[in-house]
Formats: C-alpha cells, sequence, structure tokens
C-alpha cells in the first residue's frame, strides 16, 4: 500500500530536500562533499548504477574520502519506499567503504540482525506520524562482518515522494576514541581487554594487533625495561580470518627477536612513543629476517604499519614509563598515517593502558585465590566413597572464589571426611578465612580428632581472626560462619557428624527414600554473644549405595520460597539420581536446575557423596576381653586370615608382629573391650585396635636393661605410618602396612 503523504509544510521538509539533492541523478553514486549538490559544475565520478558498497578508492575504512581542503567526507544518505526499501543512496564516501547499499534492497540489509525489529519499527513510526527520529546513534554492518557507527536521522521525504530520507554521519573519530575508550574500560579480563582495544583500532586501518608482554599475562609487576628481558605474546586480532601460514595468531608468542624489536621501535631515548613504518620496504629492513616478516606482516602485499606502546607509570623509584605491549594498525600503504591520526591511536592506547594494568592486577589476584581454591577442592574419590562438587562464585568480580567451601580427603583408618563450610563474605578476605579454616579442619582431622572436637577448635579459630588487630580493623568478620563435618567409615558403613548452623545434610538411601539430617541447633562459629552450646555429635547408617549431598545456602535459598522449599527441591533432586548415573554431571545438572538464573545471590556449592563401602571379605573385627592371652589370641585369629588373603610371608611376620604389639598395650594402659580390626585394601593392609582408655601412646627412648617400651618403635619401623583416632568411647590405634 502507497498511502498519499501529507501535503502540509514540515520544518524537515528543507532538509529532507537538501538531503535529497546530496544523492547524484544516478542514484547511487559517490559524492565528493556537501558542496557537490549545490555545485552542479563541479565533476563527478559516475553513478554506476546499483554499485554495491561505495566502492574502495582511497583504500579502506580509516581515511579517504577527503575533500581538496583535507576535511573528511563522513555524510551519507539513503532513500527508502514504503516498503523501507532502497530507492537511492550516497554511501560512497571512503568511511562508508564495505557496506552495500545498492537499490532495491532492503535497509534491514545494512544493520547488524539485533539490531534489524528495532530500528525497522523506528521507521514505520516515522512513515506513520511524519514525525523526524533525529540522531540516534546506530551500527551499520560490512560485507566482511565488522560493523561501523554512525549517527542516524529518518526524516519523512518532502512530497510528493513519500518514503523516508535517511541520513547516516559517520562518527568522527574523535567521538569513536571516547566511545571505544568507555566501553574498553567494562572488562577486568586481560583477552577481553585486549580484543576491545584491537575491535577499537579497526576504525583506523584493515588490520589491528595487540601484543602483551608475557608478565602482563601472570599478573607480575613489570618493573624492568629492558629489551632482552621483555617477552611479548599475541592477546587480539581483528579481523577474525583465514590468515597466511607462519603469521602469528592469538595465544602465539612472538619469537625473542621480534618482541626486541618491536619494542625498541617504539622506545627512543628511553620514551615510549608511536612510530610509523611507512611501507613494505622499509618494514622488511627493520625485521631483516623472512621468519620475522611471516610472523609480523599480515599478507604478503605492500602496507603500512603504525605501532603505538601501551605504557603505564612505573612504580616509586622506577627510571620511567613501562611498556606493558605493543599495539600495530596496519593499512594500505596509499593511505599513510597523518599526524592527527596517530595523535588519536595514541590517546585510545593510553587510555586502554591503565584498563590493561587494572586487568593484569586483576589477574593476579584471580590467580593467586585459584591456587588457593584448586587446593581446597575435594580429591578424587576412592574405592569406597565417590564424591562430586560445584562451586558457582556470586559474580565474576569475586575473583572466581568467595566464603563458601567443600573438601574431602581421607583419613587413617580406610576413613572419608566430608566437609562443607561458609565464610561470612566475598573476595579475598572470605578466602583468607575460609583456607585457614579448611586447612585447620584437614590437619585436626588427619590427627585423629573427631567432627564435634574439630568445630569446637574452629569456633576458637574463628574469634581469634576478629579480633580488634587481625579482624574487624581489617573491615572483615568471620563471626557467624557455618561449617558441617561428617566422617564416613566404610567397613562399619556408618556416618560420624557434627553441625555449627549450618544447613542439614541430605541422606538418600539405596531404596531412593530421602531424609534430612538435622543437628541440635547451633548459632555457627565465633559466635561467643550468643549462649555457648556443645557441638552435637550424630551418628547413623549409611548402607552401600547412600548418596549424602552437603550444600551451602545459596542454592536453595529464594525471595520467593521458604528456605524448608528450597531443601525440598533439593532432596527431590537428588532422589533421582540413579544409582548407574555419572555423579560429577549429575551434580552439574541439579545445580543447574536448582541455582537462579542470572546473577547468583550468594555463592552455591554442592558436594555429592555416593558410599560404596569395604567389601566384607576385605575386613575383619574382633571384640576380645583384655587378658593376659589377649594378645596371643589376636595372633592366632589375624594369622588364618592373613593367609586367606594370600599376603607374603615377610608380610604376614610384621604384621602378626604389628597386631601382636599393639594388642598388648591396649590391654596394659587402656580398658576392655579391646577391638581389632584388619582392612586389606589393594596393597595396604591397615591394623586398628580400639579400647576404652584416654591414654595417648607416645614413642618413648628405652634404656638398655629395660624390660619394656619398644613396642611403638618396633611399630614405627615396621609400618608406613601408624596413629592415634580419638573415638566417643575411648582411643584406636592404627597403623598401615604394605603388603
Amino acid at each position: 500500500m502507497d498511502p498519499t503523504p501529507s501535503s502540509s509544510s514540515s520544518p524537515f521538509d528543507m532538509v529532507s530536500g537538501a538531503l535529497s539533492d546530496y544523492i547524484p541523478a544516478g542514484g547511487t553514486a559517490q559524492a565528493t562533499g556537501p558542496g557537490a549538490a549545490r555545485n552542479p559544475s563541479r565533476a563527478r565520478r559516475p553513478a554506476g548504477g546499483d554499485q554495491e558498497g561505495g566502492g574502495r578508492e582511497g583504500g579502506g575504512r580509516g581515511g579517504g574520502g577527503q575533500e581538496p581542503g583535507g576535511q573528511e567526507q563522513i555524510l551519507g544518505v539513503v532513500t527508502l519506499d514504503w516498503d523501507l526499501r532502497i530507492t537511492s543512496c550516497n554511501l560512497n564516501a571512503a568511511p562508508f567503504a564495505g557496506v552495500r547499499a545498492a537499490r532495491g534492497i532492503a535497509f534491514a540489509e545494512l544493520l547488524p540482525p539485533g539490531d534489524v525489529a528495532t530500528v525497522s519499527q523506528r521507521l514505520r513510526n516515522v512513515l506513520e506520524t511524519r514525525e523526524a527520529h533525529v540522531a540516534r546513534v546506530q551500527r551499520l554492518r560490512r560485507q566482511d562482518g565488522t560493523e561501523m557507527v554512525v549517527s542516524m536521522s529518518i526524516l519523512p521525504a518532502r512530497a510528493p515522494s513519500g518514503g523516508l530520507t535517511v541520513s547516516l554521519i559517520a562518527m568522527a573519530k574523535r567521538l569513536h576514541l571516547y566511545a571505544s575508550a568507555a566501553a574498553i574500560g567494562t572488562s577486568l579480563d586481560i583477552g577481553e581487554t585486549a580484543q576491545s582495544l584491537a575491535q577499537s583500532l579497526l576504525a583506523w586501518g584493515d588490520v589491528a594487533a595487540v601484543d602483551l608482554d608475557f608478565a602482563v599475562w601472570t599478573g607480575e609487576a613489570v618493573t624492568e625495561q629492558t629489551h632482552e628481558r621483555i617477552r611479548l605474546r599475541r592477546a587480539a586480532l581483528v579481523p577474525d580470518r583465514a590468515w597466511p601460514e607462519g603469521y602469528l595468531t592469538c595465544g602465539d608468542n612472538l619469537p625473542r627477536e621480534a618482541s626486541r624489536l618491536l619494542v625498541g621501535a617504539v622506545t627512543r631515548d628511553d620514551m615510549p612513543r608511536a612510530t610509523v613504518i611507512p611501507d613494505r620496504e622499509a618494514i622488511e629492513q627493520v625485521l631483516s629476517e623472512p621468519r620475522l616478516v611471516r610472523a609480523l606482516v599480515p599478507g604478503d602485499r605492500p602496507a603500512t604499519v603504525a605501532c603505538v606502546p601501551l605504557v603505564v607509570e612505573g612504580p616509586e623509584g622506577a627510571p620511567g614509563p613501562i611498556v606493558l605491549g605493543v599495539t600495530e594498525v596496519w593499512r594500505r600503504p596509499e593511505r599513510p598515517f597523518r599526524d592527527s591520526e596517530l595523535l588519536d591511536l595514541q590517546e585510545l592506547v593510553a587510555k586502554t593502558a591503565r584498563h590493561v594494568d587494572l586487568a593484569r592486577q586483576h589477574q593476579r589476584e584471580h590467580a593467586q585465590v585459584l591456587a588457593l581454591q584448586r587446593r581446597l577442592l575435594p580429591r578424587a574419590g576412592s574405592d569406597t566413597i565417590e564424591v562430586a562438587s560445584v562451586y558457582l562464585p556470586t559474580t565474576p568480580d569475586s575473583a572466581g572464589v568467595g566464603g563458601d567451601w567443600v573438601n574431602s580427603f581421607p583419613l587413617p583408618g580406610d576413613r572419608t571426611a566430608l566437609v562443607v563450610g561458609d565464610v561470612v563474605g566475598h573476595g579475598l578476605g572470605a578466602a583468607a578465612a575460609m583456607g585457614q579454616l579448611s586447612m585447620e579442619a584437614r590437619a585436626l582431622l588427619s590427627a585423629g580428632l573427631g567432627p564435634g572436637e574439630v568445630l569446637e577448635r574452629l569456633d576458637e579459630t574463628v574469634t581469634l581472626l576478629d579480633d580488634t588487630d587481625a579482624g574487624l580493623a581489617a573491615g572483615y568478620s568471620a563471626l557467624g560462619s557455618t561449617c558441617c563435618i561428617a566422617v564416613y567409615d566404610p567397613v562399619d558403613h556408618r556416618v560420624v557428624m557434627s553441625n555449627a548452623g549450618h544447613l542439614p545434610p541430605i541422606l538418600v538411601h539405596p531404596d531412593g527414600s530421602a531424609t534430612t539430617v538435622a543437628a541440635q541447633p547451633h548459632p555457627g562459629l565465633g559466635a561467643e554473644f550468643a549462649v555457648r552450646e556443645p557441638f552435637d555429635v550424630q551418628e547413623f547408617a549409611a548402607p552401600p549405595g547412600s548418596i549424602l549431598g552437603l550444600y551451602t545456602d545459596g542454592l536453595v535459598e529464594d525471595p520467593a520460597a521458604s528456605i524448608d522449599d528450597g531443601i525440598a527441591r533439593l532432596t527431590d533432586a537428588v532422589r533421582r539420581i540413579h544409582p548407574w548415573d555419572d555423579l560429577q554431571k549429575t551434580a552439574r545438572r541439579v545445580v543447574s536446575d536448582l541455582a537462579p538464573q542470572g546473577r547468583l545471590r550468594d555463592d552455591v556449592t554442592l558436594l555429592l557423596a555416593r558410599m560404596t563401602g569395604r567389601r566384607s571379605r576385605d575386613t575383619a573385627t574382633w571384640h576380645l576381653s583384655a587378658r593376659q592371652n589377649t594378645a596371643a589370641r589376636a595372633r592366632t585369629l589375624a594369622h588364618s586370615l592373613l593367609r586367606q588373603w594370600d599376603i607374603s610371608a615377610l608380610a604376614l611376620d610384621n604384621a602378626l608382629l604389628v597386631i601382636s604389639e599393639l594388642v598388648t598395650n591396649a590391654v596394659l594402659f587402656g580398658a576392655e573391650p579391646v577391638t581389632v580390626r584388619l582392612v586389606k585394601a589393594g596393597g595396604r593392609l591397615t591394623c586398628e585396635v580400639c579400647d576404652t582408655g584416654n591414654g595417648r601412646p607416645r614413642l618413648r627412648h628405652a634404656e638398655a636393661l629395660d624390660d619394656s617400651g619398644r613396642g611403638l618403635h618396633v611399630i614405627h619401623k615396621l609400618t608406613t605410618r601408624w596413629g592415634v583416632r580419638w573415638t566417643s568411647t575411648g582411643k584406636a590405634v592404627w597403623a598401615e602396612l604394605d603388603v
């Protein structure tokens, strides 16, 4: 349908008419400036019919298209019919090179796909209302996939033609410069920052590369400016295309000679500054080796390059500025870099350098915290338990770690510890407290303390972390942190657990039934302001095939529902885990289904443990009374079993001697009953003797004529390691041997 346009005059009729006159009669010819429409005597190039993209006379997208006086032409005009198709256009100035504007095509083909719907609606609104839409920043798409930024005004065409007149003003380099500088500073990722800079540099050339000092990637402080030391790595290269063999692309390290040459080229008289190498002959002369030419020059055609250093102020006491890297802008030699362009390039790179340095500092902190996080992640499970964990930080700016932590590790006696905690806060302060608590919990559990005793020590540690010197004075408090510790025994198929203010774990039995393991309420760690209560210790059965789920509140909290509803959803999700499911994939799926989409409100942590236990034929437990012949009775029982396990003669003799010494000590210094447990796991034999005494066995040096005191020395020499574990009724002395 072609409605009749309004005959009433509009304030924009004069502008629309002038813009229409700006388009040559042929419809798509290249104009040489605004004055061309007003001066018919000025010679024009032929219209060229439905010319696409306006040609590339004068080079590419960075220069060209100038008046004799040197003023760059930045105005383009397109007229549209009522179907939003191009009827005539003038986009032949150099800044519009590569934009396909041909008569008869839809204007939408000039737009990035994501902008088509919005811009089309604006065009139709102007058609319907005849009210102009003026000076909106818009992107246009080039045929090579790159984009340019313009200021777009949509005007109703003057009567009687109707339709629309669209003016497109290529954003001036200065405006592009400031827009790019603002956009580049939005990321703390070094790679993303370098890529944004390279994309912005394309406004001045055909190829842009960013090479950064290798130390920047690792987060090291760059304090020296010696050319021998510096090594560069290609951080960004645009456009993304197939490059000749040997040319350096993203992630490649520059040859040492190339690094020295580039840094030397931009550093003269010990001061970094931009430099231009005008043609290929000069470039090859500087590089001197064909290998370096292939590595640094994009192709075999003539080229000119502007090299601009990324510079930051050196630390206090440094002799001068520090070069973080070098940017390179390549284009055709018939478009030499003007002084004004070089100044613009220097300004953009200078504004970017501080963002690169901030990204370097973030990279250093991220690497430090990531190393800490890796040390805290659960280790792979054993043949008695399978462990999987997922951790999601609240936001990327928390450096990839926060206050949540999970850990699992083997304990003496074939047991496994499962620990989850939530330290108040995010970032490095929470990570430091988290690391200290996690390592302390591991050390105390490995030393033989039970879960409740470990939480008592952690409670004291949190209080110490928050004294006036170390905690609150630094603006960080770990008071109220929570922790839950579970120890799994694969022989008895039982779990001992203690909870300090943490959410209750979820236990799924082999038959699919599930329950939450609720403990006596406790206010958390370091809560001296509350009534101090002992940490409740629970013990429950975990038959083979059971799954224990430990988690933090970020996974189950939802402002629209109660915490109980969140725990119920997690329980249902864990209950549906099939015995054959891959546990790590399942854990990721559970987190993906339950964690809130978009920005997380809190760190999300989940640990799943599938308990398979130890086979009964690989274990034995005897309960013996404390008598004079108990050691002999234990040796007899063990000898028969160890023969069945096909243990070598030497290992058999050593094991029997160790068992005899352990049982003898339990009879002499402990109290009955005496429990002897043997566990064979691969090439390792664990001997454990429990009694109800509370004395701790210690190594001591016996005198030459002493009749006793050498038992633990014998155990120490014959075993790979030994120790003491405290139980709810007494102690257990264990020893491990290679068999």
